[in-house]
């Protein structure tokens, strides 16, 4: 049975396994040396620039770095949002004011996340953010993000449909993440934008 018959689901298996392998490989140095490149390119977005509140995540293992570019915003006096997983896979957020705000969890037999220590906003919060910051494994020519299944930010992003909301929805990935095509399913929305340590791409 060829994997095509499987459909997109089982299509993105595939390549979120291709994925995580290729980051699995990088050094330390890599992230270190990307995640700073990625912050210098982010903070050049004016999405960024005039942003008040942004929706964000604190980066695990070899995803690629975002503590440099977290830290830089709130330098900048912009409110920073960080998300906390819940049992359901869905996410509640708090504000991030430095390192000392955040606390290592451990999600079942999932890996440990860095989540903000401090009041919990609900996960309704996410709908004031200005940016959202996504996580993913790649993003295609016309924008369309794999995500790693996981379903959270599936739920995010269909929360910003409902509310009305309508921030600037950009993802973080390496260069060579940026590829023709992943697959998509009916539910499935471009991102306005991805940044790399090479540079930012626009879609919409």
């Amino acid at each position: 049975m060829s994997h095509l018959e499987g459909g997109p689901e089982s299509d993105k298996r595939m390549l979120r396994r291709a994925f995580l392998a290729v980051r699995n490989r990088l050094t330390t140095d890599d992230v270190r040396a990307a995640a700073a490149a990625l912050a210098e390119r982010a903070l050049e977005l004016p999405e960024l620039a005039h942003a008040r509140t942004v929706a964000a995540y604190v980066s695990v293992g070899t995803e690629p770095g975002t503590t440099t570019l977290l830290d830089a915003l709130r330098a900048r006096g912009v409110r920073v949002l960080l998300p906390a997983l819940l049992a359901d896979n869905d996410l509640d957020w708090g504000a991030y004011t430095g390192e000392g705000s955040l606390a290592r969890v451990q999600h079942g037999g999932k890996m440990a996340l860095l989540e903000p220590s401090g009041q919990r906003l609900g996960p309704d919060a996410v709908t004031t953010a200005d940016v959202v910051l996504l996580p993913g494994l790649a993003v295609d020519e016309r924008g369309m993000r794999l995500g790693r299944g996981g379903g959270s930010y599936d739920r995010v992003l269909a929360r910003l449909s409902t509310s009305g909301a309508r921030p600037s929805l950009v993802v973080l990935l390496y260069d060579t993440e940026v590829v023709e095509r992943v697959p998509e399913e009916a539910h499935d929305r471009p991102v306005h934008a991805v940044v790399t340590p090479s540079g930012t791409r626009r879609f919409i």
